[in-house]
């Protein structure tokens, strides 16, 4: 499947973040960042996991933030509202980019973020422009995984950080496993932990940093599929019967091959 057509049939997007909005009361009216913080998180992990890549990244108040595949945008709201960093978002989904801004205009983050459409290999930034970069669970879509760590080199200035995390593969995993994940989730390509750490040190970073999330994330997926099954009846009126069927079925699928460590995650930190 191709990552733009797989994100546009996403069952987190944000029709479904203004209609748990609107059941909420929350909508119409006004909204505040804290309304989103549990909605638009497009990501396992949740806020801690935004708040451990901003520690990692060294980000604090005024610093320049570059969230390469951005989705609809939650961990770049939430860096600018909690942390005071200013952030632009990059993703290639034209649709993704425009709901990222529609949402940060909803809680009046417009000017402490900036979303726009691009190649995560090819990013349409000028040379040095951040002080750090960060990225999560978004690179496995990204088959030329070098290009997309030398385009955020170049755009991070002279002792800048990186921190993304990231699907990793495990000695089980098979191609025939590889090759499903790629067919129903645009997943093109899946390094081992090592190596990306080898990748990392070949684009020229230094201090690499490396953790296995493996064992953590099983009880996190866990949780999301018995969430998505939970949410069946409205995701079936919004979605239909066939979409919801498809992404249980990748959900398991995904949870499987995790619980029986042919799968895990990873979170990793360098400098330029």
């Amino acid at each position: 499947m191709d990552v733009i057509a797989f994100y546009d049939r996403h069952p987190i997007n944000e029709a479904q973040i203004l209609e748990v909005l609107r059941q909420r009361g929350r909508l119409p009216g006004r909204l505040a960042p804290e309304d989103l913080l549990e909605l638009d998180q497009d990501h396992f992990g949740g806020l801690p996991a935004v708040e451990a890549l901003a520690r990692l990244a060294g980000i604090s108040r005024g610093s320049r933030v570059l969230d390469v595949c951005a989705g609809l945008g939650g961990p770049a709201r939430f860096l600018a509202w909690r942390l005071g960093s200013v952030v632009t978002g990059v993703d290639l989904n034209a649709g993704r980019v425009a709901a990222a801004r529609r949402l940060s205009g909803l809680v009046g983050l417009e000017h402490a973020t900036r979303f726009v459409r691009g190649d995560a290999t090819a990013l349409p930034l000028r040379d040095h422009a951040f002080d750090a970069c960060v990225s999560q669970e978004a690179w496995l879509h990204v088959e030329d995984k070098a290009a997309v760590l030398a385009e955020c080199r170049r755009v991070l200035r002279a002792g800048g950080r990186l921190a993304f995390t990231d699907w990793i593969a495990h000695p089980r995993l098979a191609e025939r496993e590889r090759a499903r994940l790629r067919e129903w989730m645009a997943a093109t390509a899946v390094p081992t932990i090592d190596g990306y750490r080898a990748l990392l040190a070949r684009s020229g970073f230094v201090a690499i940093a490396a953790e296995d999330l493996s064992v953590p994330l099983r009880q996190i997926l866990r949780e999301r599929l018995q969430m998505f099954r939970s949410l069946r009846a409205a995701t079936v009126a919004r979605l239909g019967q066939a979409q919801y069927d498809a992404f249980d079925q990748l959900y398991a699928f995904f949870v499987g091959l995790v619980e029986d460590g042919k799968l895990g995650g990873g979170r990793f930190g360098a400098t330029a």
